[in-house]
């Protein structure tokens, strides 16, 4: 069975076949986070929601024109693949996109023709303004784990990200002794600690702007985590950790730094309240009495319990909010 979507994009073909190509534009609309090879052959991998990821291998690419797919689900209790081709034509007014979803089973045609139909609504708002803006469906999973968790705050930390430009490098952030640019570096420092973790090594973005590399960084690291799952521990120096405990460590550095990012720059973070409780409770197992006196973090500042979740999270970590 196959299903069938229709955009028409207010922009020149090329513009649109990044959009459904680039990471860096997938994220605008599609995709918390996307990692494509983009050549006859080359693997994707879009994680759509915190709970959904797809992937599959690109079979055919004609540039500015068309994008074929073998579409699968990853870690699908039925592995299948399916057949997902997108075609670009000029049209008047900008820029037709076609999207044919194919071999389709009946019984999931429906739910796959509305998870497009949201999307092509997002591609939409992109082609116009540049971004769709955060993603309802991936706010608040409806299982919440230390990875789908990782997911969710991701995109939080990914939507204030992309306000930041490099003339912000120097500004001071409420992370103690940091400037936005230093906050990077630590952040990618973290990432690349986790990502080790977890079994593999962290691959640098070679240029792009903050969001771009920290999203690079960001998408190997939850990768890898997702691959490797959370079971058993993991070596941490001299000591063993439970992969939990490691994993969550991701959510935390995530929203946390994200409300750094956007005090230092005017911007407010957009967090539900289901995935802020959830990380304050990552980081009360995280950060305990003996870690705190033993790597140096502040005491957590007094709040009122009728604070929101996210306020209580970032007094939790020694910040005034």
């Amino acid at each position: 069975m196959k299903i069938e979507k229709t955009a028409l994009l207010p922009v020149s073909a090329d513009e649109a076949f990044a959009l459904i190509t680039q990471p860096d534009r997938l994220r605008r609309w599609l995709a918390v986070s996307a990692r494509v090879d983009l050549r006859a052959g080359g693997e994707f991998r879009w994680t759509l929601t915190p709970m959904a990821v797809a992937a599959g291998t690109i079979t055919e690419v004609d540039p500015g024109r068309r994008i074929v797919l073998g579409f699968g689900w990853e870690q699908s209790a039925e592995p299948r693949t399916d057949t997902v081709t997108i075609t670009i034509e000029p049209a008047e007014g900008g820029t037709l996109v076609r999207l044919v979803h194919d071999g389709l089973p009946e019984d999931s045609a429906e739910g796959v023709l509305e998870g497009w139909t949201h999307f092509f609504e997002r591609l939409e708002r992109a082609a116009i303004t540049g971004d769709a803006g955060p993603d309802e469906w991936a706010a608040a999973p409806a299982e919440l784990t230390p990875l789908t968790s990782a997911n969710a705050t991701l995109a939080v930390l990914q939507h204030v990200l992309r306000g930041i430009g490099d003339e912000d490098l120097s500004t001071p952030t409420p992370c103690r002794e940091f400037t936005v640019g230093q906050l990077e570096v630590h952040l990618l420092g973290s990432l690349n600690s986790l990502t080790s973790l977890a079994g593999s090594v962290l691959v640098p973005a070679s240029a792009g702007d903050l969001e771009s590399r920290i999203a690079d960084a960001a998408h190997q690291a939850v990768e890898t985590w997702m691959v490797r799952g959370l079971e058993g521990t993991v070596q941490a120096g001299p000591e063993e950790l439970p992969a939990t405990i490691a994993a969550s460590i991701l959510s935390v550095e995530f929203l946390v730094h994200a409300w750094d990012f956007a005090s230092a720059t005017g911007q407010k973070v957009s967090v539900s309240d289901e995935v802020a409780s959830y990380v304050l409770g990552l980081a009360e197992q995280i950060i305990t009495p003996e870690l705190r006196e033993s790597a140096g973090f502040d005491s957590a500042v007094p709040i009122s319990g009728d604070a929101s979740a996210l306020d209580r999270l970032i007094a939790f970590t020694g910040r005034a909010t």
